[in-house]
């Protein structure tokens, strides 16, 4: 199993990024070993399109679930689309502790788009 973080830097104990289409990096983790591979987001710099091609990226790497804090309304449906579960890492701060949530069922799956001015921040 794989799940997908966005992160500020490349590594497990780096800080979430809210981001989903902009975040730094894109942290592929597996749960249950905590193993764990660090990708540069290429399209954080791009003037549009960066949700979905940050969506594009997550699906071809054949991940079960995506956790991160925003998710704009083209990321949400391509990741629907593709079936993937989203969930938002609220008051988490690191990876780990985000998938230690995920794990025990405290992370909230997300049922619409969500955001900046979306869910009040």
């Amino acid at each position: 199993m794989k799940i997908i973080l966005t992160t500020v830097s490349p590594d497990i104990e780096s800080e979430l990024d809210p981001r989903f289409g902009r975040c730094g990096y894109l942290l592929i983790v597996d749960p249950d070993t905590l193993e764990w591979q660090a990708f540069p987001n290429p399209r954080v710099a791009a003037p549009g399109g960066a949700g979905i091609r940050a969506a594009q990226f997550v699906t071809d790497q054949k991940c079960e679930a995506v956790i991160s804090g925003d998710y704009g309304p083209n990321a949400y449906n391509a990741l629907k689309a593709a079936g993937l579960p989203m969930y938002l890492f609220g008051s988490c701060h690191t990876p780990r502790e985000a998938i230690e949530r995920y794990k025990t069922g405290q992370l909230e799956l997300l049922a619409a788009p969500a955001g900046r001015g979306r869910r009040g921040w």
